[in-house]
């Protein structure tokens, strides 16, 4: 498939796949989803890739968010379906992945961006990078799994804090709260992801794979807590205060809540 959005490519063993729209901080709109459901779909199936990095194209963003400007005339239904079909299609396919996916978080990772992240494997960070989820600000919530991905990695304090104040942290203070494995430098970014991967492709792929599965295994029923999810992001969509925060950012002026 010839992608519009993404470039990839390999480096041996290890697929690359870019989002490749850095005019628009490599945001999320419908047409990248696509594109990144059949690219990991695609890697997933083929037997020559041992693993996958993640990333966003040039320096200043991993992905900054999602592509607001698409959804902000949507109702309560568009909403709800909007998340769940980018938690099928993206999110869960990644997170339930059975090769390694490692997110190479360049700049920014911002709501879906940052959601995107979480639902990798592991996650290495440039010193610059700022992640967070601000989407309090558009009266939201994330709606692509980020409540249940940042409270398994960070704990519920800590979600509770960047959710709710819908603050950037620092890649210094991810990888205190353990929402990041590394950071490193720009220009080590990439050494650094494929060093990981080239470890984990020299162990047995079978092992590789049932590890993966019983670590998921390991958060439990998680069906409930992601159901809600989708359910609330829909609803918010019905609210006043997501008119106004969509408004507000289209507008470039800060929301009246």
């Amino acid at each position: 498939m010839a992608y519009q959005n993404l470039v990839v490519n390999n480096q041996g063993y290890i697929r690359h796949i870019v989002i490749n729209r850095e005019e628009k901080l490599n945001a999320l709109n419908k047409q990248t989803l696509a594109e990144l459901h059949d690219a990991v779909t695609e890697a997933l199936a083929a037997d020559t890739v041992r693993g996958i990095v993640l990333t966003g194209a040039g320096e200043k963003a991993f992905v900054a968010g999602a592509d607001i400007s698409e959804f902000a005339n949507f109702d309560a239904a568009q909403g709800r379906a909007l998340a769940y079909e980018g938690q099928t299609n993206v999110f869960d396919l990644i997170h339930a992945a059975e090769k390694p996916i490692i997110a190479a978080i360049n700049g920014y990772a911002l709501g879906g961006g940052l959601e995107l992240a979480l639902a990798c494997h592991i996650r290495v960070a440039v010193a610059s990078a700022k992640l967070g989820l601000p989407e309090t600000s558009l009266g939201l919530i994330p709606g692509y799994g980020g409540t249940q991905r940042l409270t398994h990695l960070v704990g519920r304090g800590r979600a509770l804090e960047m959710i709710l104040t819908g603050d950037m942290i620092s890649a210094t203070d991810a990888l205190e709260y353990g929402l990041v494995n590394h950071v490193v430098e720009q220009a080590e970014l990439f050494t650094k992801v494929e060093s990981i991967l080239q470890r984990i492709a020299s162990r047995s792929r079978s092992a590789v794979s049932a590890a993966i599965k019983a670590i998921n295994a390991s958060l439990g029923s998680v069906k409930l807590g992601f159901e809600t999810e989708i359910n609330l992001f829909g609803q918010c969509f019905g609210s006043p205060d997501f008119k106004e925060g969509v408004s507000a950012f289209l507008e470039k002026r800060k929301p009246n809540f």
